[in-house]
Parts: structure tokens; C-alpha cells; sequence
């Protein structure tokens, strides 16, 4: 029989660059945008259907704040680009 020898423990570093990191776009709630304005520009960022882009405009509304999307770094950016393309005010987080 052939007898391999294992490494005691083997070790590895893991390096996180954020690409694969969860961060969040947060909504908040404003008196300057209609209602119905901040629902199209939800959906126009998202692609979301109108019901879940009203859900999203309603709990901003209500709530001060509202979770519009979670993922990369990069999509949220997009996401929060297209959001502040009519003036709306955002946050990235992580």
C-alpha cells in the first residue's frame, strides 16, 4: 500500500476585494418628489415590476427609509446612479 504524507494543517488567506461583498442601496423618504415619480424611477433603476417598486416607495414613505437593492458594489452604484438621476437621496451601505 502507498502511503501519501498530508500536511499537518494546511492554511490558506482569504482575501476579500468586496466584489462578491453585499452592500445596500437605501431610499429615503422626501417632500419634493410625487409619489408616483419616485415609483417610475424605482422601477427604472431596478426593473422591478410596479407593485414591488410601490412596496419600496411606500415604506420609504412611511418609514423615512427603504432597502431598494443588495448585491455587488458595481450593480448598486448603477442602481444608485439612475435613482439620482431625477434627485432622490440615497446611501450606499454595507
Amino acid at each position: 500500500m502507498l502511503e501519501v504524507a498530508l500536511p499537518e494543517q494546511e492554511t490558506t488567506e482569504r482575501v476579500d476585494d468586496g466584489a462578491s461583498h453585499a452592500w445596500k442601496v437605501i431610499l429615503y423618504n422626501d417632500d419634493y418628489h410625487l409619489f408616483e415619480a419616485v415609483v417610475a424611477q424605482v422601477q427604472k433603476a431596478t426593473g422591478y415590476p410596479y407593485a414591488r417598486a410601490w412596496a419600496i416607495t411606500y415604506e420609504a414613505h412611511t418609514r423615512g427609509h427603504a432597502l431598494v437593492w443588495a448585491g455587488a458594489i458595481d450593480e448598486c452604484l448603477r442602481v444608485e446612479g439612475v435613482l439620482r438621476e431625477i434627485g432622490l437621496r440615497t446611501d450606499i451601505v454595507a
